[in-house]
């Protein structure tokens, strides 16, 4: 029986992922998806796997999923690989993370199809891991068909904290006082300063792995995202599950707050 089910499915789920391709309003396509990146741990030990195979697994799955929104285009992508919390993992967990993180932003510049942008606090980071990040962004295109932001060390309430401190220094240092640089503070203003910077913000934020919380995930760009949740672990996330994630976006009625 379970054979039987295998193969209908085998048969039976690219003839629907084609069907539900073929419907889809691509002028309807978000401009811009986040994705937290959930669950390769969890993946692992479903899987009787190691903790590093898990992120070895979902570092794999980044390439097909940018092909994906590529073809479905989407502009811009933000996938966060490691958050400023994950930093404080035991160094017999975290070291061989970042390794395998290097060795994703590596293979993706070598890839050479995607302008890359690593987003984060990248001063909390391992100066041998900056190093090979800015290598490998400045070793990617410069085209603009897909931008890929790497969130690496990244905390929404981190990041706000920063455009707040850097607006605040860029208004003393023009010889404003403290009082006047407050008075100057605005959303234009702090959303200048941003990671983002420049890039409009996500209309589609999907979290893998059943969870469904942003976890401090783009805190202030996703003020009016849609959110999509997805029961699969990121390694196994299907191109089909993208998919329905984009039917989905398509079906919503956007408000914006009003």
């Amino acid at each position: 029986m379970r054979l039987v089910k295998r193969l209908l499915k085998s048969i039976l789920y690219p003839l629907y992922e084609v069907r539900l391709f073929r419907k889809l309003d691509l002028n309807a396509t978000p401009e811009h998806v986040g994705v937290i990146l959930d669950g390769n741990r969890r993946w692992a030990k479903a899987n009787l796997a190691s903790s590093k195979s898990g992120h070895s697994a979902g570092a794999r799955k980044i390439i097909d999923f940018l092909s994906w929104c590529e073809e479905t285009h989407v502009k811009v992508v933000t996938l966060w690989m490691l958050s400023t919390e994950n930093l404080t993992r035991e160094s017999a967990e975290l070291q061989p993370l970042l390794e395998i993180i290097a060795e994703a932003v590596d293979a993706l510049s070598r890839f050479g199809r995607w302008k890359l942008h690593v987003v984060g606090a990248t001063e909390l980071l391992p100066e041998w891991l900056t190093v090979r990040l800015n290598e490998a962004v400045a070793k990617s295109p410069t085209r603009e068909e897909l931008i890929v932001n790497l969130a690496i060390g990244y905390g929404g309430r981190h990041e706000i904290t920063d455009a707040v401190r850097q607006l605040l220094k860029e208004n003393l240092a023009k010889g404003a006082n403290l009082e006047s640089a407050i008075d100057k503070m605005s959303i234009d203003e702090i959303s200048r300063h941003l990671y983002t910077a420049g890039q409009p913000d996500p209309d589609l934020v999907i979290r893998t792995s059943g969870e469904q919380r942003l976890s401090g995930f783009l805190l202030w760009q996703s003020a009016h995202s849609e959110f999509y949740f997805c029961e699969a672990f990121w390694p196994d996330f299907r191109r089909l599950d993208f998919l329905r994630a984009l039917r989905d976006y398509s079906q919503r009625n956007r408000r914006f707050g009003k």
